[in-house]
């Protein structure tokens, strides 16, 4: 099977537009391949709220890290990690490259803010830009780092999402990836993809634009083809599909006290065994475990004596009082 930094990679220059779907916990990353997406984004704010804390680096990066491995063991798709600022400076950077790697998590998306980061959707009056040589700084850092030469980083800039304009955008972006970014994400908040496509038309070097149409996703897929969009990202919108349907659901039991109105609207535990490979399992008891012929039991009285167990009993076990141990 191909690695999964050359995947990801070849996702990039693929010469298509591609899409990444946000999933946040191994259940979720197996869901998304099985749709039949070519890669995975694994979401800051989607994780951090399926652990229950806020967008705000809340959960520590071991603890995310440790999520994202479950998702990358769940799954042979690549993994996009949203590694937010990078979790501090270049020498933060440089360690969560090597984690990353040893974890087979073939790429990480870095944003231009400064740390503790704020989500971009959040009052921008808390946003903070990091000065642009630093961040190219941890780029540098990344790149000199990671030993395999597939591993990408994406390098996320938040000008748009600051009102700062194009020009500031496209300085950062060519700072960026003068410094080695493998791709630019920019980003944007506003319902129509003005920004965006205003950036693209400035874009002229070779090298891959990511997109995250949250809140302008009316816009047809076909205008960011055009535009030279290399991938889009659906950032979170598994987490709102199963936070709606598990709202609903909790509510309806809580009111009738039952679960009869909800069965036929509720996937059978049949096919959570099935998403969980259940059946490798059992083949694989039937390959390794013994044959049980018996069992060591005891009867209720605490004074009788256990019954010996029908298994086989080897000869070169200790005796004691006249029984092997």
């Amino acid at each position: 099977m191909t690695q999964k930094t050359t995947q990801f990679k070849r996702l990039l220059h693929s010469g298509k537009l591609e899409f990444l779907m946000e999933a946040h916990n191994g259940l979720t990353a197996k869901l998304v391949e099985e749709a039949g997406f070519k890669g995975i984004w694994a979401s800051g704010l989607t994780l951090s709220a399926a652990m229950g804390v806020r967008d705000s680096n809340e959960a520590s990066w071991t603890q995310v890290l440790e999520v994202v491995e479950l998702m990358s063991d769940a799954s042979s798709i690549p993994i996009l990690l949203d590694a937010d600022t990078g979790y501090g400076n270049f020498n933060n950077v440089r360690r969560l490259v090597r984690k990353l790697e040893q974890r087979n998590i073939p790429a990480m998306c870095i944003e231009d803010k400064v740390f503790p980061k704020t989500n971009s959707f959040l009052n921008e009056k808390h946003q903070l830009l990091a000065d642009t040589e630093e961040f190219a700084g941890k780029i540098k850092a990344a790149k000199d780092t990671q030993q395999d030469g597939d591993f990408c980083v994406v390098a996320r800039i938040e000008a748009f999402i600051l009102g700062l304009g194009l020009n500031e955008a496209l300085e950062r972006a060519h700072a960026y990836s003068s410094a080695g970014a493998d791709a630019i994400l920019v980003h944007s908040k506003l319902s129509s993809p003005d920004q965006i496509l205003a950036f693209m038309n400035q874009w002229k070097e070779n090298c891959p634009v990511v997109i995250v149409p949250t809140t302008y996703y009316q816009t047809p897929a076909e205008v960011f083809d055009r535009a030279g969009v290399s991938i889009v990202i659906w950032a979170n919108h598994l987490l709102r599909a199963s936070t709606a349907a598990m709202q609903s659901v909790a509510s309806i039991i809580y009111q009738t006290g039952s679960v009869a109105a909800v069965h036929e609207h509720i996937v059978p535990v049949k096919e959570i065994f099935r998403l969980q490979n259940a059946a490798e399992l059992e083949a694989a008891e039937l390959r390794y475990l013994p044959v049980r012929t018996g069992i060591l039991s005891r009867s209720a009285s605490s004074s009788s004596k256990p019954e010996v167990s029908s298994y086989p009993i080897s000869g070169d076990l200790i005796p004691l009082n006249s029984r092997p141990l």
